[in-house]
């Protein structure tokens, strides 16, 4: 390890330890890395704004973003609710399999985890805290456990993230997804209906079957809104980027025009919101496309492939080491970060294993939403601490029984891989 590396790795790990935003920890790093190394530092500077310009497919980031806090802020959400109480809420433990269908039908337009968390999953952490058959910790718990199924069904904004780092399909991503995300629901509502037997949680008042059409009917515009998007993809119509920006307009146009929930006040207010979480994201993406250079210049891919080609490892062995490792990060880094900045190192080796590059990105994607819950540090456990004033240790003692069947569901993605691989194939890829 030379010189300039170590100061680089000082300055990384310093930053970071008193509390820099990871974006301005990884620029300082690599500012110090070139500066050390005797390079133009203004190489930082073009590499991030060139490789910004080139990725088209960066614009869906903010787009997803935009259509799910305008989601957020309309009745889109309410309706979406509704309909949920009136298909499963009559089970035990209803409201808790209320916020699983719930998170599965949002996760078809927010692509966000976060997004899910604080806009549908305060609305039903209300919702079960008032009903009186639930604690806060668990309302919360659950919240969090099912939000991170929001990435992993499409849209998906860290598959467009790892589709750029790894140039594998994003069509064949985003299809990789849809059964990993319904496994997780279904584990997650199984888990939630042992839970609710042994405690006696009660179910809500079952909805009489002859008003379900218009329940129905009411929430048919925004249930539709991931069906355009998916058809607009796989029919070839359009791009992954082109189908985010037709997903922002239909969700403003249903939730200003069609449901008349937005003020011209309140869009500019998501506009602003909206521009602020894309710019952070931006930063990270920007920061991590310097340290790529860096990467790229030490060889440290064609050096962990080396040791790893050595050992005669199996994919099998290399894909649960590298799965663990992304469980660990995960529980201190963002899901960005790690897509962006940890996963690069690791795509060599799938290339030389013969590793299906969509089967090892769902995992990845799933892994580091697994992570976003994980004590003591999981992100969605502080958002929902933050948007809800629910005590974190209540969260914490009622996350584990949700982290252990969604590692379980992990388990079984990564020893059989046709169950992210079986719809891809079935619409043409061949990987």
């Amino acid at each position: 390890m030379n010189a300039e590396l170590i100061f680089g790795l000082i300055m990384l790990i310093g930053s970071a330890a008193i509390g820099l935003p990871v974006a301005y920890a990884i620029l300082i790093a690599v500012i110090t890395y070139l500066g050390v190394a005797g390079q133009d530092i203004a190489i930082a500077g073009e590499t991030m704004v060139q490789r910004l310009y080139d990725g088209f497919l960066l614009l869906a980031v903010p787009l997803f973003i935009v259509s799910a806090n305008i989601m957020n802020a309309g009745t889109i959400s309410d309706r979406l609710l509704q309909f949920c109480i009136a298909l499963v809420g009559r089970f035990r433990g209803g409201l808790g399999h209320v916020n699983v269908v719930a998170s599965l039908i949002f996760s078809g337009m927010s692509g966000s985890a976060v997004a899910d968390a604080a806009g549908i999953g305060k609305i039903i952490i209300d919702m079960m805290v008032k009903s009186g058959r639930y604690s806060k910790g668990y309302a919360a718990a659950i919240t969090a456990a099912t939000a991170t199924i929001g990435p992993i069904i499409p849209p998906s904004i860290p598959m467009v993230l790892y589709a750029l780092v790894s140039n594998a399909s994003i069509g064949a991503l985003f299809l990789g997804g849809i059964m990993p995300g319904l496994i997780m629901g279904g584990v997650l509502m199984g888990m939630n209906s042992w839970i609710s037997h042994r405690r006696g949680f009660g179910q809500e008042k079952a909805v009489p079957m002859r008003q379900l059409p218009a329940i129905t009917a009411r929430a048919t515009p925004a249930l539709l809104m991931p069906v355009i998007l998916l058809t607009g993809i796989y029919s070839g119509v359009t791009t992954p980027t082109e189908a985010a920006a037709i997903a922002a307009l239909y969700a403003l146009i249903i939730s200003a025009g069609l449901y008349r929930a937005i003020k011209l006040r309140t869009l500019y207010e998501i506009f602003v919101d909206s521009a602020r979480s894309a710019a952070s994201v931006g930063l990270v993406i920007g920061a991590s496309m310097i340290l790529t250079y860096v990467v790229i210049q030490e060889n440290i891919p064609q050096t962990i492939s080396l040791i790893l080609d050595g050992t005669d490892i199996s994919p099998i062995t290399f894909l649960i080491i590298v799965n663990i490792m992304v469980l660990l990060l995960g529980c201190f880094l963002d899901a960005t970060v790690i897509i962006l900045v940890i996963v690069p190192l690791f795509i060599p080796t799938c290339n030389l294993l013969g590793i299906d590059l969509v089967h090892f990105g769902v995992l990845i994607v799933v892994n580091a939403m697994i992570g976003l819950i994980t004590p003591p540090y999981g992100i969605l456990l502080f958002v929902i601490n933050a948007v809800t004033g629910i005590p974190l240790k209540d969260i914490i003692v009622e996350i584990w029984p949700f982290l252990i069947v969604l590692l379980g569901a992990l388990a079984l993605m990564i020893l059989v891989p046709d169950i992210i691989l079986w719809l891809p194939k079935l619409f043409g890829y061949t990987g």
